[in-house]
């Protein structure tokens, strides 16, 4: 079997695993989210924490509790690392440094996952587990928490309620996302996925001197960090590994993991405001967006320029021969396209259109299918602002579902567009400036560039991936890298929750003949080109000095 249709099966295979989990999970989610019922340990977890989970919220007391339970989990974790040189189980590692205590806390607290550090170097047992593999699991629930959220904004009207963040929150992690995870690292153990806690030992000779290495809950972490679209590695090497990546067939389930929740939250979009035909559009939207882009990643990455390319079947610099140039195409653009920015390859060492290519799905706002959460809120903003371009069309004021889109609506959903390409460029050109932060560079020149282009890209759009060859741990990079995460996930959200909450308020319209058909192809057609004029119009200046400069010159 060529690789080539390797790839292709495996793409085929995956979009049959996706389509047979869609329909039971996001009709799952929109009962959790609808249901008026608390499960005994979530009343145990409200009780100690204080919430009354039925008292409605609308969206100024929402966004306080998102942002107050946040602030707390960023100084928890910070807290936790500073300590880690006098705690158990630390395995000798000694405390993390301010400013890269802070990055990481700022990382995984907004869903990022950012890593500046070394984990098997840096992080011992309780850190990895007790911190980090915490706030994979409710930041993951935060961000569909505030997705649920809009989406009553536009089921509900007459009202500000936008429901309850502390029952949301709770009910993301025991209901779904921990159920689900638990499932998932019995798999990923099952294909050797490691999973223990052992101290640090020497796994042989190499080169004349000992390979260490440490043990840890690593399946568990690894399929909660998939299935929460957060991305950040046990290992440094991350889903390259063998001990959390190691067979093909892991590959393909840990990319099934990062798809599977933001796919099925479409169909949870449609059930809930009760038109699956809606959710149908959006899913639709998403798929030709992933689609298109994995076929342009593998051509790129197939496509031959000499004989070792020939012979080796592919671009195969920096990718593991296990996986080979399919399943490493299939997940770069899994991992950008979402918020998980797990890797099982290095984006630097592929074509120079192929890193372009996971630089553009991360600048399109990860919304096809995104992260868990932040990809359906992300979507239903920009199908706001492709409602009003039809309505600009043919001189009627815009509806979608039912809702009038007017000016009130628009300036939250133009601010939500504007920040993180904001963050981006302006720190990354900041840093381009700058004498010193330059100095971090691997390489000069367009690739140079795109080094610093994609870190900011990544953390802006809490993404976490990394492009490679950019040293990070500085205290610069660190500061900066950590400030644009915390601004690009939670100033998007206040725009979210104040749209949802002016949504909630209005009176529905009925639908007439002048009424746009949301529900159709055309629609979705209309939604593939605006998001990519937009995010083209936005980005294409930095993206031709960086990958395109690098792509046609080779």
């Amino acid at each position: 079997m060529g690789p080539v249709l390797a790839g292709v099966l495996q793409m085929v295979a995956l979009i049959a695993a996706l389509a047979l989990a869609y329909r039971p999970l996001g009709d799952y989610m929109a009962k959790v989210y609808s249901s008026d019922k608390h499960l005994r340990v979530e009343k145990w977890i409200y009780k100690g924490i204080g919430a009354n989970p039925n008292t409605e919220m609308r969206w100024p007391a929402y966004l306080r509790s998102v942002l107050a339970f946040s602030a707390v989990g960023v100084l928890f974790l910070y807290v936790l690392q500073r300590v880690q040189g006098i705690l158990p189980g630390s395995l000798g590692f000694s405390s993390i440094d301010p400013d890269q205590a802070f990055n990481t806390a700022a990382s995984f607290v907004s869903n990022t996952n950012w890593q500046s550090y070394y984990g098997e170097q840096a992080m011992g047992h309780v850190v990895q587990t007790g911190g980090l593999a915490v706030q994979n699991f409710v930041s993951a629930a935060v961000g569909i928490a505030v997705a649920v959220a809009l989406v009553r904004g536009f089921a509900r009207s007459r009202t500000g309620e936008l429901g309850n963040f502390w029952a949301d929150m709770v009910r993301g992690v025991i209901r779904i996302l921990l159920p689900i995870a638990v499932i998932a690292a019995i798999v990923l153990v099952a294909c050797g996925a490691i999973q223990n806690f052992a101290g640090i030992h020497s796994v042989g000779q190499f080169m004349g001197g000992s390979q260490e290495w440490n043990g840890g809950a690593v399946a568990s972490q690894e399929a909660i960090k998939e299935l929460g679209t957060n991305g950040g590695g046990y290992f440094n090497a991350n889903s390259a590994h063998p001990f959390e990546n190691p067979t093909p067939f892991s590959n393909l389930f840990e990319i099934f993991l990062l798809l599977l929740i933001p796919f099925a939250l479409t169909r949870t979009f449609g059930r809930m405001v009760g038109s699956l035909r809606q959710g149908y559009a959006i899913l639709a939207t998403m798929v030709t967006i992933w689609i298109g882009f994995t076929a342009l990643m593998m051509w790129t990455e197939f496509a031959h320029h000499g004989p070792a390319f020939d012979i080796a079947g592919g671009a195969m610099e920096g990718k593991e021969t296990r996986f080979g140039v399919g399943g490493s195409s299939i997940f770069a653009v899994a991992t950008t396209l979402t918020s998980t920015g797990a890797v099982n390859s290095f984006h630097s060492s592929f074509t120079g259109l192929g890193g372009g290519i996971t630089m553009l799905g991360m600048q399109l706002g990860e919304i096809a299918p995104g992260g868990t959460g932040s990809g359906l809120y992300g979507m239903l903003i920009m199908a706001i602002i492709a409602v009003f371009i039809a309505g600009l069309m043919v001189g009627r004021t815009p509806e979608y579902l039912g809702k009038k889109i007017g000016t009130r609506q628009i300036k939250f959903a133009a601010c939500y567009i504007l920040i993180t390409p904001a963050l981006v460029l302006v720190f990354a050109a900041a840093a381009m400036a700058l004498p010193t932060p330059g100095n971090s560079m691997t390489n000069s020149g367009a690739h140079g560039f795109s080094e610093i282009l994609y870190a900011y890209t990544s953390a802006a759009n809490n993404n976490g991936s990394a492009f490679a060859g950019l040293n990070a741990d500085t205290q610069w990079f660190n500061s900066t890298l950590g400030l644009c995460m915390l601004l690009g996930r939670f100033l998007p959200m206040v725009f979210v929750l104040a749209l949802a909450g002016s949504l909630a308020e209005q009176k529905p319209v009925p639908a007439t003949a002048g009424t746009l058909r949301t529900e159709k192809p055309l629609f979705t057609g209309l939604l593939v080109g605006a998001i990519l004029i937009i995010t083209g119009l936005t980005y294409f200046p930095a993206l031709a000095l960086g990958p395109l400069a690098e792509g046609l010159a080779s």
